[in-house]
């Protein structure tokens, strides 16, 4: 079993479309996409209808839930503008996905972590920016899961960790945003420093899983285009060079 895991695709078609044809030249058996996938600024209809195409195993993000809440004062920009582009197909489709789920008796898939979709599996938020988890942390978020494999996503972070138990623990970074920033509980930032659309791939080998993580270059300079023309101009250094501008303000 060969598997592409994509995650925090977040309205970027482009640079899912790029994973998507390197992970086609590659050969995979099955492809997974962890949520976050059409929140931001960019082409959250597009890319909603390219997935809800394909047969790949899905999951929803803590955005998909936000998309889906009734808009408040406070509403998370990137949240209000992916749902005032979608309609009920696409509405309903992402109403429908689960935050985890077994993808067979080995692998386990979750956007955050098994009991909560916007809790950090491999890192820990504090001031300023995020550090990894201890593996005292990691096994406390797990709980009771006993899989081989774990598969994450929502920090935007790629990481390949081994728990104490010896399960594989994989975030493939994010497809579509490889950088972001929030105000709450305080301000703090991911900044992957490069532009580079994110995936990993993990498949059994000689009877143990392994996991490889990709980095891709693709046309980061049309989708922050894209980004400016739709009101979100701190979407270009996000996007350019996967750093956050210091003066901007917002919440992932």
């Amino acid at each position: 079993m060969r598997i592409a895991v994509v995650s925090d695709i977040h309205g970027n078609l482009a640079a899912l479309e790029a994973v998507v044809a390197d992970f086609t030249r590659r050969g995979v058996d099955a492809v997974v996409n962890l949520g976050d996938a059409l929140s931001g600024p960019l082409l959250p209809l597009e890319t909603a209808r390219y997935l809800m195409a394909t047969g790949w195993r899905h999951l929803a993000g803590n955005h998909e839930r936000q998309v889906l809440a009734t808009p408040a004062t406070d509403d998370d920009p990137s949240d209000a503008y992916a749902r005032s582009r979608l309609g009920e197909a696409e509405l309903g489709w992402i109403a429908a996905l689960p935050h985890c789920l077994a993808f067979d008796d080995e692998i386990l898939l979750c956007h955050g972590t098994p009991r909560q979709d916007n809790e950090c599996l491999l890192e820990t938020i504090q001031p300023g920016r995020p550090r990894p988890a201890t593996a005292t942390e990691i096994e406390e978020r797990l709980g009771q899961i006993d899989a081989a494999v774990v598969l994450c996503g929502h920090t935007h972070i790629p990481r390949i960790v081994r728990s104490r138990r010896g399960a594989l623990l994989v975030n493939p970074g994010s497809v579509g945003q490889p950088a972001w920033y929030d105000e709450l509980p305080f301000y703090h930032a991911v900044e992957n420093g490069v532009p580079d659309a994110r995936y990993a791939i993990v498949e059994r080998h000689n009877g143990a899983w392994r996991a490889e993580s990709i980095a891709l270059p693709y046309d980061h300079r049309a989708m922050a285009d894209l980004a400016i023309q739709n009101g979100r101009p701190d979407w270009e250094s996000i996007l350019c060079r996967g750093y956050v501008e210091e003066h901007v303000t917002g919440r992932n």
